[in-house]
């Protein structure tokens, strides 16, 4: 399929996503209920979505916010900390509030002050969900000052995910926006009940993004970007056509302002354009036909879900990314503000 001017998928899914609440919530919301028919909502709201009450305000709030004609389904997350309730959690599992529950180590990354603060204190969380099929979610960074950040990842494996796969063999664990070598031999290594999802700006960007030519905040993000050597690893391997590795976007807005101060926020901004991203990628790769494992099939497969039934299709021609989007009122830099891509996704 390489070289084809359009190519025809299975409608995807966004498993990895931030909608933040309010007004930012209302006006970021369209660009992923436009690509995507589920979305795996990440729960760092402040305060965070931490039970099933809360999370089924925030999975109404959400729907409230969806346009007129949007076929979009939210798929809600618990925010675990150090006292969460293991039979609330298996509740909403069992009721279909809860598709997942998400690690933060405490600090780790926006709005995770209240993250857990030793994995050992959820281990009987661990093992509830581990016996009622759970999904764990993960955002696999120590955050020990003395480790480099461009460390954390790699050390987060060693000192933490080897420990949970290996104490609880049928948990199904997914590590969350991977960035490097290690993380993907890691999951290839781990066998069928772990697996990891691929941002699109960690496949396009290393950390050169970031640092050369000034300190460029729209391109910092957490985990951050690392090597040309590792991304060059995650484009291997989300073409490859393993079934353990699929699209989560992990778009995080922040308005211009937060980006662009003196502790700028980490996150990246890549709703509006995240399929025609990932397909330049696989095109670029020569890999157009592992495209739809990759964003339509190899999630829901791990997730235990129904495959979509309707199609998008993306077509080879220049689509210019605006400078400037508007969110909550203010601006909003997108991920390649300026850039014009090669691929567009068909009305």
């Amino acid at each position: 399929m390489s070289g084809a001017d359009s190519i025809t998928i299975t409608r995807p899914d966004d498993w990895h996503v931030h909608l933040r609440d309010g007004a930012m919530l209302r006006d970021v919301l369209p660009f992923t209920a436009r690509q995507f028919a589920r979305a795996i909502v990440m729960p760092n709201l402040s305060p965070p979505v931490t039970d099933t009450a809360s999370a089924t305000a925030y999975r109404e709030r959400i729907m409230a916010a969806l346009a007129p004609g949007l076929d979009f389904t939210p798929l809600m997350t618990c925010y675990l900390t150090d006292d969460t309730d293991a039979d609330d959690l298996a509740r909403g599992a069992a009721g279909g509030v809860f598709a997942a529950a998400k690690l933060y180590p405490a600090n780790a990354t926006t709005n995770s002050a209240r993250g857990v603060s030793d994995i050992r204190r959820i281990y009987p969380v661990l093992a509830r969900m581990e016996a009622e099929g759970i999904v764990l979610s993960v955002h696999g960074e120590v955050t020990d000052p003395e480790v480099d950040v461009f460390d954390r990842e790699a050390e987060f494996i060693e000192r933490h995910l080897r420990a949970i796969v290996g104490d609880f063999p049928q948990l199904k664990v997914v590590f969350e926006h991977i960035t490097t070598q290690e993380a993907v031999n890691f999951v290839l290594a781990s066998g069928a009940n772990v697996a990891a999802t691929i941002t699109p700006q960690h496949l396009h960007i290393n950390r050169n993004a970031m640092l050369v030519g000034g300190i460029r905040p729209h391109a910092y993000c957490l985990p951050v970007a690392k090597r040309e050597t590792h991304r060059l690893a995650l484009r291997k391997a989300a073409t490859s056509g393993h079934s353990c590795f699929f699209l989560g976007t992990d778009s995080a807005p922040h308005l211009r302002a937060a980006k662009e101060s003196a502790c700028g926020c980490a996150g990246i901004f890549n709703a509006p354009f995240a399929l025609e991203n990932y397909c330049a990628v696989f095109d670029e790769e020569g890999a157009l036909d592992r495209l739809e494992n990759f964003a339509s099939l190899n999630g829901a497969a791990f997730y235990g879900l129904p495959v979509n039934q309707s199609t998008v299709t993306l077509e080879r021609a220049e689509v210019a990314v605006p400078a400037m989007l508007r969110a909550a009122g203010e601006e909003i830099v997108p991920f390649h503000a300026g850039e014009t891509l090669g691929w567009r996704l068909v009305p």
